[in-house]
């Protein structure tokens, strides 16, 4: 016996940390934020693939049962997901990741929003009341989410809220590290025309000074249409693009009828971590976007 429990006690150390918090995100960038944030002291689901629209997936029983589960819901907010969550929220009848509550946070609730609206229309298209919800797109947004997830973290699971603080120390450091790398090597796309698919990049060109050209959709939410393409493709001869941006999920027909007609360089981004290659984590998702973007210029 004495030797069993010695053999015990010398394995110990090498055995997996308990994760302290079971996390839902909605999408995968949040989850790759909180494995960054929490390690080992968070079990992280993501309720999304990098090659799934946000704005709509199905409220399987699937997630319902990972949401009754979650000890904190890590999600976009503005609307992104009002498609779904609120049904996954009220069905799983968990009352500590309700919004208000302290298991329930929202990305973009904690930085600045663009494209508030002064007022709301169903003729508008998706708009959403808060503004635009794609703030993951904006690295330096990504660092002050960072901050507030972290807090809390550590006030979800205050036994660990000094390892919290520490993993927080260390993104931020490598973070700003990387931030001020691609900021500098971004330089040649400061004042390139776009036209993008969806708004989903309004954060990305405040970052880089890029400057919108125009979307294919007709509005936000609203597929491309062949009369509103050929008017898009009138205004680009008059002030022309560089590029034209998509996501992995949107059809890429659109972008490539454009392409053709007006000679704009169609460039697929990664939406969110995971899903293209090199875009594992976030550092990868910012690294692959900046080269692909740089790629387009060529």
């Amino acid at each position: 016996m004495k030797r069993l429990i010695l053999a015990l006690l010398l394995l110990a150390p090498l055995a997996p940390a308990h994760a302290a918090l079971n996390v839902f995100a909605c999408e995968p960038e949040w989850a790759a934020l909180v494995a960054e944030l929490a390690g080992e002291r968070a079990k992280v689901y993501s309720a999304t693939t990098a090659r799934q629209d946000p704005h709509r997936i199905e409220a399987r029983p699937s997630l319902i049962a990972r949401v009754r589960r979650a000890d904190l819901v890590v999600c976009t907010g503005a609307e992104l997901e009002i498609g779904w969550l609120p049904l996954l929220l009220r069905q799983a009848g968990n009352a500590r990741v309700q919004p208000g509550q302290a298991g329930y946070f929202e990305a973009a609730a904690v930085v600045e929003r663009l494209d508030v609206p002064t007022t709301v229309d169903r003729a508008m298209g998706d708009v959403h009341a808060s503004g635009n919800p794609h703030v993951h797109t904006d690295p330096r947004r990504i660092a002050r989410i960072a901050e507030h997830l972290s807090a809390r973290l550590a006030g979800l699971d205050p036994a660990n809220a000094q390892a919290y603080r520490d993993r927080l120390a260390d993104f931020s450091r490598r973070w700003s590290e990387a931030l001020d790398r691609w900021s500098a090597r971004a330089a040649p796309l400061r004042g390139v025309r776009v036209v993008a698919h969806h708004k989903d990049w309004v954060y990305l060109y405040e970052w880089l000074g890029m400057e919108s050209a125009g979307y294919l959709e007709v509005k936000p939410g609203i597929p491309p249409s062949a009369a509103h393409l050929a008017a898009l493709k009138v205004e680009l001869a008059a002030q022309p693009a560089r590029l034209v941006l998509r996501t992995p999920y949107q059809d890429p027909r659109a972008s490539e009828w454009l392409a053709q007609q007006t000679g704009v360089v169609p460039v697929e981004l990664p939406y969110t971590a995971g899903g293209t290659p090199g875009t594992a984590d976030l550092f990868g998702l910012v690294e692959v976007t900046v080269e692909r973007l740089l790629a387009g210029l060529q």
